[in-house]
């Protein structure tokens, strides 16, 4: 059977993604110190250092852990950390929680900033989220056939049709990554949280990802 033309570029980015996630688990598991073939890799699927996405992953963990019980059993919560700041998403049932819960999150330490995009609502269906996750998946794969900028690089959130990127981009990738989302079947609306960096910054970033992966990878034979 003959494969569409984006099927290489849907199956090197499956690869990426299953690396990043494989290789924290490693890390996790057996205390592995990171080569430098990994932080190569980790730096070619994102522009936050090592320590900023190791940051954002202790964040979205303590996030929810250190909320009190009343909260969690009356309100449906999502938090999402990017480069130190967390989007926070769902539903809760009046502003006194709404405002409680972004004052939690301010607390945690290392955490630089918020959105506090909960709504005052009942908790949404299973139905209504599996339905988010396939929107998500969908904006995800038009990137992928899109071909304009490197995926792993846009964060996709979706929250009751409401659709959140996140990430650390030029002006060109930040317009091509809205377009798409924006005419993706299921998407109600786009917001923007995506971090715009100049051409000459995004490469000050890839640079001194690619000089930190170099030195530790020399640090380790």
């Amino acid at each position: 059977m003959k494969k569409s033309p984006a099927y290489p570029r849907r199956r090197a980015f499956l690869g990426l993604a299953a690396a990043g996630l494989t290789l924290p688990a490693l890390q996790g598991c057996f205390g592995l110190a990171l080569t430098g073939a990994t932080m190569g890799v980790l730096a070619a699927v994102d522009r936050r250092s090592i320590g900023v996405q190791t940051d954002d992953e202790a964040i979205e963990l303590k996030a929810s852990a250190r909320l009190s019980k009343d909260i969690k059993d009356k309100s449906h919560l999502n938090f999402t950390s990017y480069n130190r700041r967390v989007l926070i998403t769902g539903e809760v049932p009046d502003a006194a929680f709404k405002s409680r819960v972004a004052e939690e999150v301010m607390r945690i330490e290392n955490v630089q900033g918020v959105w506090n995009e909960l709504v005052i609502a009942g908790n949404s269906s299973l139905a209504s989220r599996t339905g988010d996750s396939y929107v998500t998946s969908k904006v995800k794969a038009r990137f992928v056939d899109a071909n304009q900028f490197t995926v792993s690089h846009v964060k996709v959130v979706t929250e009751a049709g409401a659709v959140f990127l996140l990430g650390i981009v030029n002006e060109k990738e930040a317009q091509a990554a809205i377009q798409v989302t924006r005419t993706t079947d299921g998407v109600r609306k786009v917001i923007n949280l995506l971090q715009i960096a100049s051409d000459a910054e995004i490469r000050r970033i890839e640079a001194s990802l690619a000089n930190s992966a170099t030195s530790t990878g020399s640090g380790n034979k």
